[in-house]
């Protein structure tokens, strides 16, 4: 019971998971108000509108500064990791994305001209990445969930 104590009393944890799940949540409904239908699969799933890797990195960083201090080491560590994985976000994985949804198209027209069908588990996922906008959202959001949870 102590260990659980400790865990829901972490406010750099609770910060980030916060984080991730309101970014998760907000994805959900953006896309079910750009796309006109519920995919239940944006919930968990990478990518997409704001970005839940910036939200959580985000809120990470600016509970430590906000428990640890500024000028602690564990601040520059929890800032240059935010940096990494928001940079990541915008760049590799965005581009892995893009690779992607060329390679299912081209993936389609050989079905199609061959008549064979591949299942939904042997095409690529395409929201893997995030565009700068979709990280700056997520870092934004990552910031006020942050200093909601420390006021």
């Amino acid at each position: 019971m102590y260990i659980v104590n400790q865990l829901i009393s972490n406010k750099i944890l609770i910060s980030g998971l916060v984080g991730w799940a309101t970014a998760q949540i907000l994805k959900t409904i953006i896309f079910l108000i750009v796309n006109k239908k519920l995919n239940l699969e944006r919930l968990f799933g990478d990518g997409g509108m704001p970005s839940g890797h910036s939200a959580t990195v985000s809120a990470v960083a600016l509970s430590v500064g906000l428990e640890c201090g500024f000028n602690s080491a564990l601040f520059a560590v929890a800032t240059i990791i935010a940096i990494v994985v928001m940079h990541d976000a915008m760049g590799v994985r965005l581009e892995t994305g893009k690779q992607a949804k060329y390679i299912n198209e081209m993936t389609e027209l050989i079905e199609k001209l061959s008549g064979t069908e591949l299942s939904n588990e042997e095409k690529l996922k395409e929201f893997v990445g995030h565009t700068p906008f979709q990280v700056v959202m997520g870092g934004i959001l990552g910031i006020v969930v942050a200093i909601l949870l420390h006021l």
